[in-house]
């Protein structure tokens, strides 16, 4: 049985009640940055499915560009696990002049939102639902907080000093081009707003229950240590979620972003990273290719090595 987890209300009891998926047997396993406008990644994606029928899937961000791409990609995954968990990455708000969808902003990431619901994909708009099986119960956050240019370069103090030196190093993200914030001002302006609503459903866990955080990128700094151009880490997350896994009691933490696929434990909490990359990428490493990541029951798994940004 899974519940839901929602805002409490004067008079709940507790958790509502939820559909049920599976009897606890299944794995709790995610995958990030598909990206299957490429062949060779669409080939994979076709060919991902569950080891059982109970397993669910996290998809932390990343599946495409086009809306029409995003829909197969989804639309696949769910009919094969027993319950798919959506959290957008930058590639998904972009508003390519390719994509007949030319929504913008927040109404490209609710469109997004109404086409998960129609598949029955969960996405940070949902309530956070239960996992029950085998290392629960956890709760699963999927979480939308995007970035504020506050991991930053020793010697930069403002978001303009940390751009300009990015940009004489030759470091310049795509969403620069393509992500539009509308109708907020800012990218971080709208990072602010996920923040602050996001901080607030969270709080409103039951304290006796663990978290497992689901967002495209890191919620903590230290996973873009290793990137090859160090002043890529401005477009990889905010310094205000920087408590988060001791605060929410976090089993696991998932994201990816970084194209980095490996574990690290910071403060006794795993936090992995999903991604399969572009296929430049991952046809030099020697794992299969895509495999889902298992996240809970918690496994023992090795560090993985340093790689290239996204």
């Amino acid at each position: 049985m899974t519940y839901e987890i929602r805002t409490p209300t004067p008079g709940a009891a507790g958790p509502a009640a939820g559909s049920p998926h599976g009897g606890g047997r299944g794995r709790l396993v995610a995958v990030s940055d598909l990206h299957v406008r490429y062949k060779e990644n669409r080939d994979i994606v076709e060919g991902l499915r569950p080891e059982s029928d109970d397993d669910w899937l996290l998809v932390a961000g990343d599946v495409g560009e086009f809306v029409s791409d995003i829909r197969w990609a989804l639309s696949l995954l769910s009919s094969r696990f027993a319950q798919v968990v959506w959290v957008p990455g930058n590639h998904e708000l972009w508003t390519p002049a390719q994509d007949p969808v030319q929504l913008r902003g927040v109404e490209r990431y609710e469109h997004l939102v109404d086409i998960c619901r129609e598949l029955g994909v969960l996405t940070p708009e949902d309530p956070y639902p239960v996992w029950e099986g085998a290392g629960g119960p956890v709760v699963i956050a999927p979480l939308f907080l995007l970035y504020d240019y506050t991991f930053r370069q020793p010697g930069t103090t403002s978001k303009k000093e940390a751009l300009a030196r990015a940009e004489k190093a030759g470091v310049v993200c795509t969403d620069e081009h393509f992500l539009h914030p509308d109708p907020y001002p800012t990218r971080e302006a709208w990072c602010r707003a996920r923040v602050a609503e996001t901080e607030a459903r969270l709080a409103a866990v039951p304290e006796e229950l663990p978290t497992v955080l689901v967002n495209h990128w890191p919620v903590v700094r230290e996973p873009t240590r290793p990137l090859w151009y160090p002043d890529f880490a401005l477009w990889c997350g905010t310094e205000s979620t920087a408590d988060w896994p001791r605060r929410f009691r976090a089993a696991a933490v998932v994201y990816g972003h970084l194209h980095i696929p490996r574990l690290l434990t910071l403060d006794g909490v795993p936090h992995q990273e999903v991604s399969l990359g572009y296929p430049r990428e991952w046809q030099r490493r020697a794992a299969e290719p895509g495999r889902p990541v298992q996240i809970l029951p918690l496994p023992t798994v090795a560090s993985g090595t340093p790689g290239s940004p996204a």
